[in-house]
């Protein structure tokens, strides 16, 4: 038995005010004192991981192969270290988003590692030769050094970690403050010691260091309140400047000199400044509790909603900056789309934008409330849902454009590379496919920075998404300059391994890229837009034929087969991620059909193009290119769960006539007494008449109508998980009053605390039950992921209302364990309250998850399973 269930065991059974405060101070130095040991050991673990940065940050001045074999010896302890205390500390933690980012992390830096010390290798064998590549060596040795020290920085921020909010996003403005702050602490002290030495060198560790502080300290200015932001802004341009001086009196021998001594010594000074302000500046954001818009154009929907429900409630300009960011997405889409559905959305665009600005001056001019100010929040809410499903359909189709071939570029830049000394135009070649390969990789990740933006709301695909497209753009240019250096260094063992090691590392980040891309996108959609693309192909074809064009024949065959080749594999990961025997029986069989017309298609084809007049070969193409077109779309019917319903035929007004007599009237209903009336359709409309409308000091409100908006468009008849999450949203609610001592008492709080752990516990035990029959792996651990996070907030929900009602009305000081006396209902009564906000608002939010997992994992389940939860979508509220 642990201390803590000694403990649990001493505190049961006691009773009142005094017992509870009591319970509180023992129960908070018990877990002071654990959290004391677990951060001494996270320090232990955070140590290496700066021995490790203090390596890597001199590997750009090691310049000889005795120098590298003694950073490799001195390098690899660490690291090992490292690995290992980083791999048990991972097993140890709670959190599993937190386990999964060090996973991550640290097989990034054992990937890495060889790579980066191969990369130094050749930077010294071309160092000592003299030749050429010295500067390309350099870049890819520094880049390498610093995605190293990227990973290592981010473990030590994930260590440091003691909370998980559902609702942070990596790009979330606060999380990207703190890595920035992070990175600048671990810059802080080779800077300083640049500073503190008279002798040191213009570029070297310490100056780029310092450099590196400034821009980080920039990051930060950027996402900071107006007020900090301006104060760290003026700050980096005085040290700066002063830095600027200080390289240039050094780099005239003059680092010793009064004036040198003096700007280092201010500099230094400045730097402890900014340090401060930058954590003031962090803090402030912690503490203002600003939202910012959401990440994905779902979420900023979502966001919008929240506004257009009830335009007078003020939410600081969140829901218009929402659907700003939803206009701006629709337009960068719409970029890339041909002329008429480009205007066609861009018209859609300006009309929301327009509507938006419209509804934003009837609000500031207080008629938020008015008939007008809701007409127009329905008319802009259905022109936002229709923007982005047409932004999602425009995603799905730049996906089966962009990945359709993701080798061939790879593929030519690495034979321009191999191509033999003396080979004509190899230097000509080199450069073109270079080009080639930049312009491919950057708009790749543009079209997974669109996917992750438009095509998907699940938080970890849509950040792995950003991560693979950043990785792909940063490693592109770093491939080109191995490329070069092997070029000029054909023979060299080294420049083969370096250039070889790269190449696998960017194929491997585009087939990461893509096949997320893919995991975001509807199966279907994706093979019906591959569909409208295999057409539009044939038809060029068709062109190419009549205008006597074998080439243009050749080309679009090519694209034609490339396009049934990613339905074949779009096919087979569906396959593969189904455990309905029934499922994968028919998509394997349609697949197996596809697979087989994509050869004689392109083999006819060849005939075409050998004799583009022959009518004979001509017609042979075209019934083999129809039966790949059919079996495409036998691929999509096999992966559609519910199959596609066709329109009903249309109405021959011919056969209708008027009789000239009318039908004979009914009889009236017998007896004495008439029938009775029948009984009123079931409804969910009275919670709905009934749930009160949150004002922005209302956070736990807030939280709560977030759910009640989300299950409201479910009906609950049939359907336990929407009644169970629409129980917990009034449950909520009610909690909502009570913490603010509008009503009720402490027993009414801690009952309805329990009563939301109960429902808590329903909700997760549905959504089990539903992933046990769900035959679709990806959706399954969606679902267990989502709801296994419940239980665990629910329980801490129940816990934290019961301290806050010790604390309702009470005024006495509580006694601690030291000895002091707690305040109650001031500082110790406001942070009970913001850790129940916290609470609340991560349980509606994983309840909402659960929602939508389970409605997505519904159309999966197995046939025998004798589920019944019927998903009724009612009419949205902005069309009645």
């Amino acid at each position: 038995m642990s201390a803590c269930d000694h403990i649990g065991d001493h505190l049961k059974g006691r009773n009142g005010p005094g017992h509870c405060r009591c319970q509180l101070s023992i129960l908070q130095g018990t877990s002071a004192l654990l959290l004391c040991f677990d951060e001494s050991e996270v320090r232990k673990i955070i140590r290496e991981c700066k021995k490790v940065l203090d390596y890597l940050a001199v590997a750009e001045v090691i310049e000889s192969m005795d120098d590298l074999v003694q950073f490799v010896k001195d390098l690899s302890p660490c690291l090992s270290k490292v690995s290992r205390d980083v791999d048990a500390r991972e097993k140890e933690l709670t959190h599993q988003f937190h386990r999964e980012i060090l996973v991550r992390c640290l097989d990034q830096v054992k990937t890495l590692a060889p790579i980066l010390i191969c990369g130094m290798k050749i930077f010294i064998q071309i160092l000592v030769q003299g030749g050429k590549g010295l500067e390309e060596a350099a870049e890819n040795r520094n880049y390498l050094a610093q995605r190293m020290t990227d990973e290592i920085n981010e473990i030590i921020r994930v260590l440091q970690l003691t909370t998980y909010d559902e609702d942070e996003w990596d790009a979330d403005n606060l999380t990207v403050m703190k890595k920035a702050q992070n990175a600048i602490s671990g810059k802080l002290q080779p800077a300083l010691d640049w500073l503190g030495d008279p002798m040191a060198l213009k570029g070297g560790i310490g100056e780029k260091s310092l450099r590196q502080i400034l821009e980080y300290a920039v990051k930060v200015a950027d996402r900071s309140l107006p007020h900090d932001s301006d104060i760290i802004k003026k700050s980096v341009g005085d040290i700066q400047s002063m830095a600027d001086a200080l390289c240039e009196l050094r780099h005239d021998g003059k680092g010793a000199s009064p004036q040198a001594q003096s700007l280092s010594k201010g500099i230094q000074q400045k730097l402890h400044e900014l340090n401060g302000v930058l954590s003031r500046a962090v803090l402030n954001v912690e503490k203002s509790g600003i939202q910012q818009p959401a990440h994905t154009v779902a979420g900023r929907v979502e966001q919008a909603q929240r506004w257009l429900a009830n335009p007078s409630l003020d939410d600081r300009g969140l829901g218009q900056q929402a659907i700003q960011l939803v206009v701006e997405e629709g337009r960068k889409v719409g970029e890339g789309l041909p002329p008429a559905h480009k205007g066609e959305i861009f018209a859609l665009c300006n009309e929301v934008d327009s509507l938006s600005r419209q509804l934003a001056d009837m609000c500031r001019r207080g008629l938020g409330n008015t008939p007008q100010a809701q007409a127009v929040a329905r008319n802009l809410s259905a022109k936002l849902h229709e923007l982005k499903n047409k932004i999602q359909m425009a995603v799905v189709n730049r996906v089966v454009e962009d990945f359709i071939d993701t080798t061939t570029p790879l593929k030519q830049f690495t034979d321009a590379v191999l191509a033999p000394e003396g080979t004509p135009g190899r230097e000509s070649n080199f450069k073109d496919k270079a080009h080639g390969l930049q312009e491919f990789s950057t708009r790749a990740a543009k079209t997974a920075r669109m996917v992750a933006a438009g095509g998907s709301s699940n938080k970890k695909l849509v950040e792995a998404l950003l991560t693979s497209a950043n990785q792909v753009e940063s490693l592109t240019p770093q491939l080109i300059n191995a490329g070069r250096i092997r070029m000029v260094y054909p023979d060299n063992k080294a420049a083969d391994e370096h250039f070889e090691n790269l190449r696998r590392q960017y194929a491997e980040s585009i087939t990461k890229m893509r096949n997320l891309a893919d995991e975001a996108t509807d199966t279907t959609s994706f093979i019906r837009a591959s569909e409208e693309s295999i057409l539009r192909h044939t038809a060029n074809c068709e062109d190419a034929i009549k205008t006597h064009q074998p080439q243009k024949m050749v080309d679009n065959t090519s694209s034609i087969a490339r396009l049934a080749n990613r339905v074949l594999m779009v096919a087979k990961q569906e396959s593969d991620n189904s455990e309905d025997p029934f499922f994968v029986n028919r998509v394997n069989v349609a697949a197996d059909q596809l697979q087989s017309s994509v050869t004689p298609m392109v083999q006819d084809a060849k005939g075409v193009a050998m004799n583009i007049n022959d009518l004979i070969a001509q017609t042979r193409w075209r019934d083999s290119n129809r039966a790949l077109i059919n079996a495409v779309g036998q691929v999509r019917q096999a992966v559609t769960v519910y199959p596609e319903i066709p329109p009903p035929p249309p109405l021959d007004m011919n056969a209708l006539h008027i009789d000239d007599h009318a039908p004979p009237r009914p009889p009236l209903p017998g007896g004495e007494h008439p029938p009775p009336r029948p009984p009123p359709p079931e409804t969910d409309d009275e919670d709905e008449m009934h749930f009160p409308l949150p004002q922005a000091n209302q956070p736990i409100l807030m939280a709560a109508h977030g759910l009640h908006q989300e299950v409201r468009q479910w009906s609950s008849k049939d359907n336990e998980i929407v009644a169970a999450a629409r129980r917990m949203a009034l449950l909520m609610a009610k909690l909502s009053e009570l913490v603010r001592g509008d009503s009720g008492s402490k027993k009414e709080l801690i009952a309805c605390a329990k009563a939301i752990a109960e429902a808590s516990e329903e909700v997760t035990r549905l959504a089990k039950e539903l992933a046990r029959q769900c035959t679709d792996k990806r959706m399954r651990t969606n679902l267990l992921q989502v709801c296994e996070r419940i239980p665990t907030i629910g329980t801490q929900l129940k816990i934290l209302s019961t301290v806050k009602a010790t604390m309702l009305g009470a005024q006495a000081p509580i006694p601690s364990p030291d000895g002091s006396e707690i305040a109650c209902g001031t500082e110790e009564d406001q942070e009970a309250t913001d850790m129940l906000v916290g609470n609340a608002q991560n349980l509606m939010q994983s309840v909402k998850e659960t929602v939508r997992a389970a409605e997505a994992a519904s159309i999966k389940i197995r046939t025998d399973a004798g589920i019944r939860l019927r998903w009724i979508r009612k009419q949205p509220w902005y069309q009645y």
